[in-house]
């Protein structure tokens, strides 16, 4: 891994009235497919460990929903974090990734005490399952399947969601790794957000400057108008209520001749 990765400005989002923000892009953490599969895993553990696991004098059931539900949950949690801290969001996401390397190795030693073939390199039934598992985001898709699975098709069909949840994790923390090794964190932001807001000020004014050079501009080109059509007197001013001049405060429309 090298460390001369090129450095570049933060992307700098803005409020509606332009004014700069420190908030990073908001990530929809339901639209990211490891959090969907994610939420299939901690409603498989639910399920598989009602039917398949001691409910009383057995600690593995509650290690397997919390560290389901740890990974989910930190997931949704560094996500939402991630729009100040892009630290708390990669302490987050590292933790949620440990939580579902538990879970995996859960389901791995029940296969192994009830001496059941994991299916991973081991069996021809595991390509199809990990066609549907890598198609197939959503619970609704797999509450059907469970009814007729026994626990050794429900345990690998956890394995195969564990492997795929921790792949696409790995190449997100990544991804997310490299931004902030490249924009910086929120200190990096706010100063950027700062920088970008007096930028945008010095643009307010200089686009106020050119437009009360034209207007005056306008004015000039007026005054010498009135005084072709035989107003050699007027040497007033534009003013808010409309011309004036040394002859009195008559408007445009009050001139006659």
């Amino acid at each position: 891994m090298s460390d001369s990765s090129p450095t570049k400005q933060p992307n700098i989002q803005h409020y509606a009235d332009g004014t700069a923000s420190v908030m990073r892009k908001a990530v929809v953490y339901t639209e990211l497919r490891f959090y969907q599969r994610s939420d299939v895993l901690y409603q498989l553990t639910q399920v598989f460990c009602q039917r398949y696991l001691p409910h009383y004098g057995d600690r593995t059931v509650d290690q397997m929903v919390q560290a389901a539900r740890s990974t989910k949950q930190n997931i949704a949690e560094g996500s939402t974090d991630g729009q100040t801290s892009t630290e708390t969001e990669l302490k987050l996401l590292g933790i949620a990734r440990g939580s579902n390397q538990e879970l995996l190795q859960d389901y791995l030693d029940y296969l192994k005490r009830k001496g059941m073939t994991e299916w991973f390199g081991k069996s021809e039934r595991f390509e199809p399952l990990h066609r549907f598992c890598q198609t197939h985001t959503q619970w609704e898709d797999y509450l059907p399947l469970t009814a007729r699975m026994n626990d050794e098709e429900l345990a690998n069909m956890a394995v195969c969601l564990c492997h795929q949840v921790d792949k696409a994790m790995a190449k997100y923390i990544e991804r997310k790794d490299r931004e902030f090794t490249m924009e910086g964190g929120i200190r990096e932001r706010m100063t950027a957000a700062r920088l970008g807001q007096r930028e945008t000020q010095r643009q307010i004014i200089d686009r106020q400057a050119a437009e009360i050079a034209a207007l005056r501009k306008e004015i000039d080109r007026l005054k010498d108008l009135l005084k072709k059509a035989g107003y050699p007197e007027f040497s007033g001013e534009l003013g808010e209520s409309g011309i004036s001049g040394s002859s009195g405060e008559t408007g445009i429309s009050g001139i006659s001749r």
